[in-house]
């Protein structure tokens, strides 16, 4: 049965340019925000909607060395992208569903609410990084950090 755990925060960067660096820039942006983890993103087939499938290559100190991901989910109006992870990455941890949805809202001029699901699933116990609650510290990590690369003029 596929669970869910929601969270949200503040970004204070306009909502425009955090949703163009979330859904159409991030196979450039993830390496450079993340140079620790990511080393690169590649689009495997799609044209960056719905369908899209995505490889996130780790560096070579990270485990498991990839994931792959499915864009399941793209409106630019409602400002809303879906990734479902197809392989890899937290299937290889004992997860055997998990999908993260971003969904943007204004909050004034400068300032952006994201309201992230994460939806999981597992068929045997898995380990504590990998719950939602760890999952989701990464997630938000993942956000600050583009927060400051967008802060600092890129």
């Amino acid at each position: 049965m596929i669970k869910e755990f929601n969270t949200q925060t503040e970004v204070s960067v306009r909502l425009e340019a955090l949703w163009a660096v979330l859904s159409k820039d991030f196979v450039t942006v993830a390496p450079k925000v993340l140079p620790n983890i990511v080393k690169d993103v590649q689009v495997i087939e799609g044209d960056g909607g719905v369908g899209t499938i995505l490889i996130f290559n780790f560096l070579s100190d990270v485990s498991p060395s990839y994931q792959r991901e499915k864009i399941t989910e793209f409106d630019e109006i409602s400002h809303e992208i879906g990734l479902q992870v197809i392989e890899g990455g937290y299937l290889s941890q004992g997860l055997s569903y998990y999908k993260t949805t971003f969904q943007l809202s204004a909050i004034g001029e400068d300032k952006t609410l994201v309201n992230v699901k994460i939806s999981y699933d597992h068929e045997s116990e898995i380990e504590e990084r990998v719950k939602p609650t760890k999952t989701s510290e990464s997630t938000l990590l993942y956000l600050r950090r583009l927060e400051t690369y967008l802060s600092n003029g890129a």
